[in-house]
């Protein structure tokens, strides 16, 4: 599903179960990293791993371990540009040639409600206004979980680029209901791409088999 998300030529791979072949399939430095963790992150660690050696593969990459950076951002190899994600009952990667996209995001939620008061901290008022009036017009969907995977996807294209952190309050999302998409307005200052000074993100999104998905592709403006 993630793939109709994307545009050409990104390479992707997704799961809807767990096999226990990718825990075999971790290359030694990967197993190395994870030798401690308990076993639901073994399993979710090992199996996002085996949707990027897919992706890998798609794209005609030759494949690598996929080790992580100190905020658990994964470590892709030089002239390679990429995302994971896993949530319950879902796991996948997209990549792509650093040479046509600047970076991706790719982020999956299941279709519920965020617990709690989560949505009053992650969303600034005017977002938290528009959740609720799509909540009203259309149920069907989680509005609220949908603008955190957003705010999840943007983060994981943002951090890449700029090796800083991005606080929930510092982008403004506009989802767009009938069109599958959103944008993220940055409220600080954006990484140069290109010579250009970024502003903004555009994204999209779908809801499907009680899944959100939610992606971004930054393609190279030269």
């Amino acid at each position: 599903m993630i793939a109709e998300l994307l545009p050409s030529p990104i390479g992707t791979g997704s799961a809807f179960v767990d096999y226990d072949a990718a825990l075999t399939a971790l290359y030694p430095q990967e197993a190395a990293a994870v030798a401690s963790a308990r076993p639901k992150r073994l399993q979710e660690y090992a199996n996002v791993r085996l949707c990027a050696r897919r992706a890998m593969r798609e794209l005609g990459v030759p494949p690598t371990p996929v080790l992580s950076g100190p905020r658990g951002e994964p470590l892709w190899p030089e002239g390679i540009v990429g995302s994971l994600t896993h949530c319950p009952g879902f796991r996948a990667a997209a990549m792509g040639r650093s040479s046509a996209f600047v970076g991706l995001g790719i982020d999956a939620e299941p279709n519920l409600p965020l617990e709690g008061d989560l949505l009053e901290f992650i969303s600034l008022p005017q977002e938290w206004a528009r959740v609720h009036t799509l909540t009203r017009s259309s149920p069907g969907v989680c509005w609220d979980r949908l603008l955190f995977s957003a705010k999840e996807a943007v983060f994981k294209i943002w951090f890449p680029l700029t090796g800083r952190e991005l606080d929930f309050s510092e982008a403004d999302m506009r989802i767009d209901p009938d069109e599958g998409t959103f944008s993220a307005r940055l409220l600080v200052q954006g990484p140069m791409v290109d010579g250009q000074r970024i502003e903004e993100f555009d994204g999209r999104w779908l809801s499907r088999q009680g899944l959100l998905l939610t992606a971004i592709a930054l393609r190279r403006r030269t």
